[in-house]
């Protein structure tokens, strides 16, 4: 387990995704310090006073920025939300109109983000079930508008006759739910790199919808 009371603040904390550049300094210092003992230790295996302590500063500090773990929590995975839709439709927007390369590029963008914030996508999948009614129903809404992307471009590709999945937003789910995994079982330094794992993504999510090649 992490030691948090021997985590120093700073840069031995590894960066995350979640802390933003316009982020007052100490709530970005425990969001960093979230993702890094909560990765490790879980939602409910982590106190305040372990985040606190990793971010170098006090649980009433928290208190302050946040109101709760649970509001740090959630604030969490809406952000990691947040980035995940903007990667994929900017993806999608600069794909041009080709149903393969529309699904190829939101492929790639949804599992890049997975492998480069692996530890937050792990706690986004991971620590849903933690979430109180009220800030599940906004995540929840978010995970859809992602889900909602895929759905929309293998219905076209299947419309434009270059797909022929029978049953399109089924297949949606398979493409998005396989390229979720990635972060599950992601190794750095393994025998796949990156690109390759992308690559393999990208072929998987055409078969799964079969694409007249």
């Amino acid at each position: 387990m992490v030691n948090a009371e021997k985590i120093r603040p700073g840069s031995e904390l590894p960066s995350t995704t979640l802390a933003r550049p316009d982020d007052e300094p100490t709530a970005a210092a425990l969001i960093t310090a979230a993702v890094e003992v909560m990765s490790v230790q879980g939602y409910h295996g982590t106190s305040v006073r372990d985040i606190a302590a990793a971010a170098g500063t006090s649980p009433g500090v928290l208190y302050h920025h946040f109101g709760s773990k649970q509001v740090l929590l959630a604030t969490m995975l809406d952000r990691g939300l947040d980035l995940l839709v903007a990667a994929t439709e900017q993806a999608l927007d600069l794909a041009g109109d080709d149903p393969a390369d529309r699904l190829q590029a939101i492929v790639e963008a949804h599992v890049r983000m997975h492998l480069e914030s692996q530890r937050e996508s792990l706690l986004g999948n991971s620590e849903l079930r933690a979430l109180e009614p009220g800030w599940l129903r906004v995540v929840i809404a978010k995970r859809d508008v992602q889900q909602r992307i895929f759905d929309r471009v293998v219905r076209d590709g299947v419309r434009r006759g270059a797909f022929a999945a029978p049953h399109a937003e089924d297949a949606a789910r398979f493409v998005t739910a396989a390229c979720t995994a990635v972060a599950l079982w992601y190794r750095p330094g393994g025998p796949l790199g990156p690109d390759e794992i992308i690559r393999r993504h990208q072929e998987i999510a055409l078969d799964a919808v079969r694409y007249h090649r």
